[in-house]
């Protein structure tokens, strides 16, 4: 069977002795997460797990570096860590990412050399995340839309968190190829007179509105100072933060975080059925990242798949297409897994 990560095929898969480990990383603008373990029959298996604040360490290096040392206390003396692959947050070439969201420069070659790993792969973060949605259980999915999937067609892999990630899943001869961009970075195309309003308002006060901009941590933070603004009031001397709004609307019910927590969420159906409709994505939408999971009783409520849906002529058709929420955080990890055990690359 053959793999295409990105620009990289491989044919085989590695042979992985018993001792030789993998080290995974979903690399964000917030937060890194790190993991070393074994894949075995399609199951990720991790001895350690760690995640690491961004803000703490000046480069991935520092990250992995202090990860490594807590490994080498506990690590059986026969144990290696012989593949790696990192999915970073921004865009790659050449083995090499520089993060959108932090000013660091992720090169795999100077990770093999500095941490002695023979085989290290740097890839998008949600080209990690489409390779992990293959070893996902039904437990990690909840159903918004059934759909009606076609299981050749093509899949796409959504999700906000301090930024917005996509990439699709495109089924090429006996195995699967994953296109993974910078749609977060494209223009955000209000659908609705409240959306238009606030494009008018972010756009008079920054300049272009990326989709990034609405959909996203910082994104709701935005909206929720909008209709803070158009109420006569001043949110951001408060310091209000992604995770006290979410907090605040689902919890306490406070209007001014459920409106904003309800445009957010038609602005992300929005966005999602727009890159759905793009591939007719027949196979499946995974909305990922970190702030679906948290949501989901108010994804539920139907204002995500009203959005998602409302395609005008091709309506019926997106309504064709199943749609599910991705509960697991590791989800790039696990893709991260996969890659790594499926690919020569670096040897």
């Amino acid at each position: 069977m053959s793999f295409v990560i990105g620009s990289i095929t491989s044919t085989a898969t590695c042979a992985l002795a018993p001792n030789n480990m993998i080290l995974v990383g979903d690399v964000g603008g917030t937060k890194t997460l790190l993991e070393i373990g074994t894949l075995r029959d399609g199951l990720w298996q991790p001895e350690l797990a760690g995640r690491y604040a961004a803000a703490d360490y000046p480069d991935l290096h520092g990250v992995v570096r202090y990860f490594l040392q807590e490994w080498a206390a506990q690590r059986r003396s026969l144990d290696t860590i012989t593949h790696a692959c990192f999915g970073v947050a921004g865009p790659t070439s050449d083995g090499r990412a520089q993060m959108t969201n932090l000013p660091w420069m992720v090169d795999g070659a100077a990770l093999s050399n500095q941490f002695g790993i023979a085989c290290v792969q740097v890839v998008n973060d949600f080209a990690a995340a489409a390779h992990g949605i293959e070893i996902l259980r039904d437990a990690d999915l909840v159903v918004l839309q059934r759909g009606e999937p076609v299981p050749a067609a093509p899949r796409l892999v959504i999700g906000a968190g301090t930024g917005l990630g996509v990439a699709y899943l495109i089924s090429a001869g006996t195995g699967c190829q994953v296109i993974a961009g910078e749609t977060g970075h494209t223009g955000f195309a209000p659908a609705t007179r409240e959306q238009a309003e606030l494009w008018h308002d972010l756009h008079a006060r920054h300049g272009r509105v990326t989709a990034e901009d609405v959909v996203s941590g910082p994104g709701l933070v935005r909206i929720y100072e909008y209709i803070e603004r158009m109420a006569g009031r001043s949110a951001a001397a408060a310091g209000v933060t992604p995770a006290a709004i979410v907090h605040d609307a689902m919890e306490l019910g406070d209007p001014s975080s459920l409106r904003a927590l309800d445009l957010f969420i038609a602005c992300y159906g929005e966005i999602a059925g727009n890159c759905a409709l793009a591939v007719l994505a027949r196979g499946g939408v995974y909305v990922a990242g970190g702030i679906a999971p948290r949501i989901i009783s108010r994804l539920l409520t139907g204002g995500f798949l009203a959005a998602f849906n409302a395609k005008g002529a091709h309506s019926n058709t997106v309504r064709k297409i199943p749609v599910s929420v991705v509960t697991e955080e590791r989800l790039g990890l696990l893709g991260c897994a996969l890659i790594a055990s499926r690919s020569s690359y670096g040897r």
